[in-house]
């Protein structure tokens, strides 16, 4: 399975923009299809965004379209989630994940990053 690392997390105002980046080990991570999902405290795991292998196709949960862009580079074997116009209901830890196609990454995926905190304030 592939090894996932997140950064990117940190403090920001709300409107300001952030980018995550997750760094994937192993020489098969173009093979994956890779997602983004955030937990707040007190809540549920949530889908946020998610990508196909080839980046062709990319899906987001409504409360993020138009605002969370996520993208992949895989000559560096990297998936990256650009938030903008972050508001105060975007902090949460937030995952990467690893899935074999885009509907399985939704949905169960193998494999998942140790997390990146993203607080907002008003």
């Amino acid at each position: 399975q592939v090894q996932l690392v997140e950064s990117g997390g940190g403090l920001v105002q709300a409107g300001d923009s952030l980018r995550l980046s997750c760094a994937a080990s192993g020489r098969t991570f173009s093979s994956y299809a890779m997602g983004w999902f955030r937990q707040a405290p007190g809540k549920e795991r949530e889908f946020v965004a998610a990508i196909t292998s080839s980046g062709s196709i990319t899906r987001y949960a409504d409360s993020v379209k138009g605002r969370f862009t996520i993208s992949r580079d895989n000559a560096k074997n990297t998936v990256y989630l650009q938030m903008n116009s972050l508001k105060p209901e975007d902090p949460a830890d937030y995952y990467c994940a690893a899935g074999k196609s885009i509907t399985i990454v939704t949905m169960t995926p193998l494999s998942w990053g140790q997390g990146t905190q993203v607080t907002v304030s008003s």
